[in-house]
């Protein structure tokens, strides 16, 4: 049978403090910087995509599919398990469903860059993963809460509220792609606001909803919920390692997927939590992606300092390997160029004649 609603000592539950976030100018505002945190994160990933990296991804759309078994097939199931598992009350289990359920955030298109990642496949999995979480996002909340489909959250939870939000993040990522198109230099200043702007906004709430929610909050969210923070992403960037291997894609490529899958878009889901459930109904719920927020990038973080001190030299070795065989690299395109406006060449031979030598233009 599945949990009452209202929780239980196992599970714990996370709807206390409703009350505090009943305070209408304490609500709006932090509504409105949630909002904002999330357009300007949707802008900054449509000024990281390419339209020429899309068609050749369109070709071959090994990224568009990882990015679905990953965000879509592992991580809701992922999170669905691990909600059972701990038996957690119906209000918790939304939380971290809601979580699991989102596409990829930012977060990973960074640290694939300090891992020495695939910065074009990263980007893509990212965009293709947010671009699909319109349709198969909501598909996969209706799923995975059937088991709590008989508690008050489940049967209130705004499925169309939620494709509503998602809908509404296609219009900065569009915008985005407009300005990587005609202003590239902009486009790169605004990427790197945008990792910026992660960084603070996620610090920012937390203080806030700390704020708001009393010095006591961290002691009223049940260690099952901690336990689930933890272990989700690393779990996550287990799982998205593992596709990889089965796709047979070389270790750089094995990384960035790995990051991929482990690292969510938290800022979607905590505008989801804020922006579509009542503040009775959120409470303390409202801290789980924030949680997560914190330990998938301290994960992060250890997985890049274990590269920096074991990886790098046979990233290196791998790199000097496949150099011969890379046809786009920046030197190669350097010598492209300079052969391409070059004529001919003087030539000196002997009692000091000059003769004028054609060079062969490279393709």
């Amino acid at each position: 049978q599945p949990p009452a609603a209202g929780g239980g000592p196992d599970g714990g539950s996370l709807a206390g403090g409703g009350e505090t976030f009943g305070d209408r100018s304490l609500s709006q505002g932090l509504s409105v910087l949630v909002g904002l945190g999330l357009c300007v994160t949707m802008l900054g990933l449509g000024c990281a995509v390419e339209l020429g990296q899309l068609g050749q991804q369109l070709r071959r759309p090994v990224g568009l599919l990882l990015a679905l078994l990953g965000q879509f097939v592992a991580m809701p199931l992922l999170a669905f398990l691990l909600a059972l598992i701990f038996a957690l009350d119906e209000v918790a289990a939304v939380a971290v469903l809601l979580c699991g359920c989102c596409p990829g955030g930012n977060l990973s298109n960074l640290m694939s860059v300090l891992v020495d990642g695939d910065m074009n496949l990263s980007i893509i999995m990212t965009a293709s993963s947010t671009l699909l979480a319109l349709f198969l996002m909501p598909l996969c909340l209706w799923i995975y809460s059937r088991y709590w489909i008989n508690t008050a959250v489940v049967q209130l939870l705004p499925l169309g509220a939620v494709s509503l939000t998602l809908g509404s993040t296609l219009l900065p990522i569009a915008l985005g792609v407009l300005i990587r198109y005609r202003h590239p230099r902009a486009a790169d200043l605004l990427v790197k606001i945008s990792l910026w702007s992660l960084l603070v906004t996620l610090v920012v709430l937390f203080i806030l909803t700390g704020t708001m929610l009393g010095p006591d909050l961290l002691a009223q969210i049940p260690a099952s919920v901690y336990a689930i923070a933890v272990l989700m992403p690393l779990a996550g960037y287990a799982l998205g390692y593992g596709l990889a291997t089965v796709f047979k894609m070389p270790p750089h490529c094995r990384r960035t997927v790995s990051l991929e899958t482990g690292c969510q878009n938290v800022q979607l889901c905590t505008a989801i939590l804020k922006l579509t459930f009542s503040p009775e109904l959120i409470g303390s719920m409202y801290m789980f992606p924030l949680l997560y927020a914190l330990f998938q990038s301290a994960e992060a973080g250890l997985f890049v300092l274990a590269y920096k001190m074991y990886g790098r030299d046979s990233y290196k070795q791998d790199t000097l390997g496949e150099e011969e065989d890379t046809d786009i690299s920046y030197k190669k395109l350097k010598e492209e160029e300079v052969a391409d406006t070059s004529y001919g060449t003087v030539t000196t031979e002997e009692h000091n004649s000059i003769q004028m030598e054609p060079t062969q233009t490279a393709l």
